[in-house]
């Protein structure tokens, strides 16, 4: 089994879950998670988890995002993108300056409504199936963060712009929401996810050019078990993502606690700071391959696992 995270292009047309059926297929493997969903329309960069690595979804999720957008003004929808009904047409009589001023205002803290046509669910049903359905529910309003929007082009009614933002965020609402702000309506014609934490665009593969790697690897050796130096460029260490916590490796001595997922004692580590006493770290056996994250629990003055990952 291959663990590990590949960066994959999700082109228009494909669902998130397709992406991973197909390289469940490509690869022959069938533990593979996504990191967060991208609508079918949508584009770009899209981690996705292999092996012991899927542990690792939940925690890519939470990371913030940047999307390339297109948002139309003087129409509404009903999806808040352009493949939906269309609701409401208006002219636009807002100015571009007017324009920049009203998309500024989004900047910051926004509490933001989820769209109807969306995978949250209430009561147990997904707000899409009711959508699907004629109902319409109340959502709570849910606090995310824009940290930057830039506006890349003006072309009234159309305005192209990049969004820095938090988890959680609809790209198709904001775009509802800038034109609702600027009194004409608007929906989103286009989104092209850029990055999810460190990986970026120019980095991902499209599901056809893994698949073409693949293909040559076993048509070169067609009784070999597909492994992770076969396609090492494609796919990046687990740890990769926790680059920002310290690095610290368990003595040889005391392998065994850590081979058994059991707290560890500073003494029994390498590398050990007392300022690490507030962070997590990355966890290393006595051959540097990686454990887990831990984080320290100062009441008992060890670190205990928090996620591991361990073949």
């Amino acid at each position: 089994m291959i663990s590990g995270i590949i960066n994959v292009y999700k082109e228009k047309g494909f669902t998130s879950h397709d992406v991973v059926a197909k390289l469940r297929g490509i690869l022959r493997q069938k533990k593979i998670g996504h990191t967060g969903t991208l609508d079918p329309d949508a584009e770009g960069v899209l981690p996705v988890c292999l092996g012991k690595a899927t542990k690792v979804c939940d925690l890519l999720t939470d990371k913030d995002k940047e999307y390339e957008a297109a948002l139309l003004l003087g129409k509404a929808t009903d999806t808040q993108d352009i493949s939906g009904k269309v609701l409401k047409e208006s002219p636009v009589s807002c100015q571009e300056g007017q324009v920049r001023e009203i998309i500024a205002g989004f900047v910051g803290d926004y509490s933001q409504i989820p769209p109807m046509y969306s995978a949250l669910k209430v009561d147990g049903r997904k707000l899409c199936d009711l959508a699907r359905a004629g109902k319409e529910v109340e959502r709570a309003p849910r606090n995310v963060q824009i940290f930057s929007i830039d506006i890349l082009e003006i072309a009234l009614p159309r305005v192209r712009m990049r969004v820095h933002c938090s988890k959680g965020t609809y790209i198709r609402t904001l775009c509802h929401d800038i034109g609702a702000a600027a009194g004409c309506g608007g929906c989103m014609e286009s989104l092209l996810r850029t990055r999810v934490a460190d990986f970026r665009l120019q980095d991902a593969r499209k599901l056809s050019e893994i698949e073409a790697q693949v293909q040559a690897v076993r048509a070169r050796e067609p009784q070999k078990e597909l492994s992770k130096e076969d396609i090492a460029n494609l796919v990046k260490d687990t740890d990769s993502v926790f680059m920002q916590y310290p690095y610290v490796s368990v003595k040889e001595e005391f392998s065994k606690p850590l081979y058994n997922g059991n707290p560890l004692k500073p003494h029994w580590l390498l590398e050990w700071q007392d300022g690490y006493q507030a962070d997590l770290v990355r966890v290393y056996d006595s051959n540097h391959a990686f454990a887990g994250i831990y984080r320290w629990e100062g009441t008992r003055e060890r670190i205990r696992p928090v996620k591991v990952f361990m073949e």
